[in-house]
């Protein structure tokens, strides 16, 4: 009798090593299965293509930096940050401007940044108090875009030393009309008519975007690297 009980205890732990061994097997399988699909999806996924985007795609370089920035200060270091890649890049790698596809995109409160001197002259005290900006000796609101006044601590870093080197900027449409709003509602002006007005004097290189959002997420879908200065 005890001979029959150990062996159909045998049996039963023989049994559940079989179904355990099993059971291993078939989660393994699963998981392998899995990792295959979510691989396959991941491969298989193209971002889709627009032709408001496009310009992207054909900046030449070798690198790909896209520099988000959304406020006075961000905008600020925007251009401090562009221009140490660029120096490093020349300097560590003996590499060249041009092998750098570079765009700085102002949007939200950085936008004014991106508005020519004529509209600093006419709207520079608008600009100022909305972002804050004052000049640090007199107190007094700017008349002339300040990222394009050279510095003589940071040379280099205007937005045109930047242009001439290559740098590409982007300009939020969305926030330029949120501008046009506030300036036309303290001057009698329309918001159409000063959207056209800060529209058609912009910084050199410059293009503008649907929303400065956007692009910076359109940009990852290009293949530029993402640095936010955020001041």
């Amino acid at each position: 009798m005890k001979n029959k009980d150990k062996s159909k205890n045998i049996e039963r732990r023989s049994l559940v090593k079989v179904i355990g061994s099993a059971a291993i097997a078939g989660l393994a399988m699963n998981a392998s299965t899995t990792n295959a699909q979510v691989s396959e999806r991941t491969q298989a996924f193209q971002p889709s293509r627009h032709n408001l985007d496009s310009w992207m795609g054909e900046l030449p370089g070798s690198h790909r930096v896209f520099i988000d920035t959304s406020t006075t200060q961000g905008g600020i270091d925007a251009m401090r940050y562009a221009a140490n890649i660029l120096n490093a890049h020349k300097n560590a790698y003996s590499g060249r401007d041009s092998d750098y596809a570079m765009i700085a995109c102002y949007r939200h409160g950085s936008t004014p940044f991106a508005f020519s001197e004529a509209n600093w002259e006419k709207y520079g005290e608008i600009f100022a108090e909305i972002m804050q900006l004052n000049e640090p000796d007199a107190g007094a609101a700017p008349r002339v875009n300040p990222l394009r006044v050279p510095n003589p601590v940071f040379t280099g870093t205007t937005i045109d030393d930047l242009a001439n080197r290559g740098v590409q900027f982007a300009i939020c449409s969305s926030a330029t009309r949120f501008f046009s709003g506030m300036i036309a509602a303290r001057t009698g002006s329309t918001a159409e008519a000063v959207f056209d007005e800060l529209t058609t004097n912009a910084i050199p290189n410059s293009r503008f975007v649907p929303a400065g959002v956007m692009a910076m997420t359109r940009a990852q879908e290009y293949g530029y690297s993402l640095l936010y200065s955020a001041g």
